[in-house]
């Protein structure tokens, strides 16, 4: 999607640099706000037409890119036929900008527009509707925000964006998932059927804490491996695809990269209920940051990120031509997909969609989390609140909650501005959970029990039967959204707010 290269062009001068135009993810200006649609667009899917949604600027092209010191200034209009609203997910707006319908501002009607306004904060974040079905119809994109280093750098930047995708409505989807119409959790990757395989009440009375009911209808064992006697419960929807900037491994992007450069790979994980691993294959890698803030570089050819979450990755090419797959692996599963990194006129051959072996469940043990060190750690300072968050559900009744309670029955979480607070995340359900925190940033800095000084964050991953804790410094007196970025579980009310107040 994103291709950007400083290297041959630095002779050129800034202004050659300012003017250049990366292929799909539109740069901005600093002189005018920026137009922004929530707009209907059509792709293509393995040969087939989809009519899926995005936001777009005026020339049609997805996505922002600001540069070092660019405000982020938007006019945003929605231009479909029903109301949106979009969250910067990754910025931290003031709370009224932040993109939560009637937190405080209300969606935005047909042909409506809203102004945005606030310091761009720099990394790899996305913009995406805080409406569960509009995000699964792919209302999102890339907001990439470069740093004065970024600028810098004598290396090429290429964006992956990462969607599950289905033809059918999402709407549909959702009834497939929550009345259990079966279909994911398959150990083999395979696709039995494009559904889900747990039922549920559309607002459950008394849902579970505890996963020891209802998971044996395409639970997943991997390895072998059980939890207390459970098995793991992965991918409960197969999708009809797997996008790598809104494309299949059936015609992937293949970006022109040059011998011996270097670049920046910055990945987006825009799906809606699929966790990925990103494997570079004999291109080997330095993970550089998570969810756009820098960590202690981590070498490998594989790792992994939930929902929500963003991956920045260092990859040195050989002096030699050639081409280089990366690829997204959905976890417990053979599907991938991808783009292709490959020097002119090396030849590119095609990848199935599907891998011999499934991919293993991501990080079920906390191990890539755990070996995260923030670059740039927190202030030290006493710890003035704290909460645990008990994450709880089933997939029968398709019921997932905080504390033993959806959106509507929820009980706040609440800090005064300024106080530094501590949240332990406890799983007690059998599916992983990435939490995102609007407005914040904080740190991991506890894992199952041991102290960590880990990476700085907004959505943090708690697999099933485990324990994270997070320390954060409470921001503008408001109301701000924390849930869990799996869609169909957000739509069926896994979230509460962080309240901040005066008098709290």
């Amino acid at each position: 999607m994103t291709n950007f290269t400083r290297r041959g062009l630095m002779a050129a001068g800034a202004a050659a640099c300012a003017a250049t135009q990366l292929p799909a993810v539109a740069r901005a200006r600093t002189s005018a706000p920026i137009a922004l649609a929530a707009a209907r667009r059509t792709i293509d899917v393995d040969g087939r037409a989809a009519s899926v949604w995005g936001l777009a600027r005026s020339d049609g092209r997805q996505g922002l890119i600001l540069d070092p010191g660019e405000p982020f200034r938007v006019a945003l209009t929605n231009t479909l036929d029903q109301p949106t609203i979009v969250h910067w997910h990754g910025q931290i707006p003031p709370n009224a900008q932040d993109g939560v319908p009637d937190m405080p501002m209300p969606v935005l009607a047909p042909g409506e527009s809203r102004s945005y306004d606030f310091a761009a904060r720099p990394g790899t974040h996305w913009m995406h509707s805080h409406i569960p079905t509009q995000e699964m119809k792919l209302l999102a994109a890339p907001l990439i925000v470069r740093s004065e280093a970024d600028v810098a750098e004598d290396r090429q930047e290429v964006v992956l964006f990462l969607h599950d995708f289905s033809f059918k409505d999402p709407e549909e989807v959702l009834a497939e998932i929550t009345g259990g119409h079966g279909g994911g959790g398959q150990a083999d990757g395979g696709h039995g059927g494009h559904g889900a395989h747990a039922a549920a009440p559309a607002a459950p009375a008394a849902p579970a804490d505890h996963a020891a009911m209802g998971h044996g209808m395409a639970g997943m064992t991997m390895g072998g491996m059980s939890m207390g006697g459970m098995a793991m419960d992965l991918n409960d929807y197969d999708w009809d695809a797997y996008l790598a900037n809104d494309r299949t491994l059936a015609d992937p992007e293949v970006v022109t990269v040059e011998r011996g450069g270097r670049i920046r790979l910055r990945v987006i994980n825009a799906a809606a209920a699929t966790v990925f691993w990103i494997d570079t294959g004999v291109a080997a890698a330095r993970l550089v940051a998570v969810d756009g803030h820098g960590v202690q570089p981590l070498s490998g050819n594989r790792f992994g990120l939930a929902m929500g979450q963003r991956l920045d990755l260092e990859i040195d090419l050989p002096a030699e031509g050639g081409a280089w797959p990366i690829l997204a692996l959905r976890e417990g599963a053979r599907e991938r997909t991808g783009l292709i990194l490959a020097t002119p006129g090396a030849a590119v051959e095609r990848i199935a969609a599907l891998a011999d072996v499934a991919a293993p469940a991501f990080d079920i043990d906390l191990a890539q989390e755990a070996r995260l060190t923030a670059l740039e750690s927190l202030p030290g300072r006493p710890i003035d609140r704290g909460r645990m968050l008990m994450l709880g559900g089933s997939m029968q009744p398709y019921a997932w909650t905080i504390d033993g309670q959806t959106w509507g029955g929820h009980s706040p979480v609440r800090a005064r501005p300024g106080e530094r607070v501590e949240l332990m995340f406890h799983n007690m359900s059998m599916m992983g959970h990435p939490m995102h925190l609007h407005g914040h940033v904080f740190q991991v800095v506890e894992i199952n029990g041991q102290r960590v000084s880990g990476a700085l964050r907004d959505t943090v991953y708690i697999p099933p039967m485990s324990m994270v804790t997070v320390a954060l410094d409470a921001g503008e007196a408001a109301r701000w959204m924390l849930h869990c970025h799996h869609m169909p579980h957000l739509a069926t009310g896994m979230m509460t707010e962080f309240q901040v107040s005066a008098s709290a």
